[in-house]
């Protein structure tokens, strides 16, 4: 799988690639989909949500640019594949889940593989996580039709939210967003993709 799903596809950064090694996807999907665990696409995990497939999570990870040191929020926990990912290369990793039984789920396994830096609850996820901020960089894993203004204030200056953007015409880009100094945001789209949409609040937001 990463051979060749990921380095072949330019996928470069070392931590990115040696935590998608590490952690073992197939106990993050159900029993009976174990057999395509590793297979180049999305599978679902219930309530209408997925598991996006490794190049996205390599690629939204590889994105981030995340160190050893940072603290990291995930919008978006799923099965809690990303945040593993997330957990074998930062310090702290802390993610929200909107739907209850697998934020459940996920925080039972991530808090026994990393206690000491996966913290999970279930919230709408467009608020943040207050006690855990200001984080270094944030990752949305659902499609979102604005930049939530309280995740961008809970983001440090010089960090990064990484997202799925809405655009008028049902379309998704991959996006970059920088929080410069002195708190000028700046964004790019990297590619088109395609994710279940953020729920909750940020529904309420008019669209940018």
């Amino acid at each position: 799988m990463v051979e060749e799903q990921l380095a072949a596809r330019g996928i470069k950064d070392k931590n990115v690639l040696a935590a998608m090694r590490k952690v073992p996807r197939h106990e993050y999907v159900a029993k009976d989909l174990r057999s395509e665990a590793y297979s180049d696409w999305p599978l679902p995990i219930g309530h209408g949500q997925t598991i996006s497939q490794p190049y996205i999570v390599a690629l939204m990870t590889e994105l981030l640019q995340p160190k050893k040191t940072d603290r990291i929020l995930e919008i978006g926990t799923g099965s809690g594949y990303q945040a593993a990912v997330l957990a074998e290369i930062v310090d702290k990793v802390w993610t929200i889940e909107v739907i209850k039984e697998l934020g459940e789920k996920a925080k039972k396994i991530l808090e026994e593989k990393y206690p000491e830096k996966a913290k999970v609850k279930v919230a709408d996820g467009y608020y943040g996580w207050d006690e855990g901020a200001p984080f270094d960089g944030i990752l949305i894993t659902c499609a979102a039709n604005n930049i939530p203004a309280p995740l961008l204030k809970q983001l440090k200056e010089g960090g990064r939210l990484v997202l799925p953007m809405e655009g008028l015409f049902f379309n998704q880009n991959l996006t970059v967003v920088e929080k410069k100094k002195g708190g000028e945001i700046v964004t790019r789209n990297v590619c088109a993709v395609a994710f279940v949409p953020m729920t909750g609040a940020i529904r309420k937001q008019p669209r940018e």
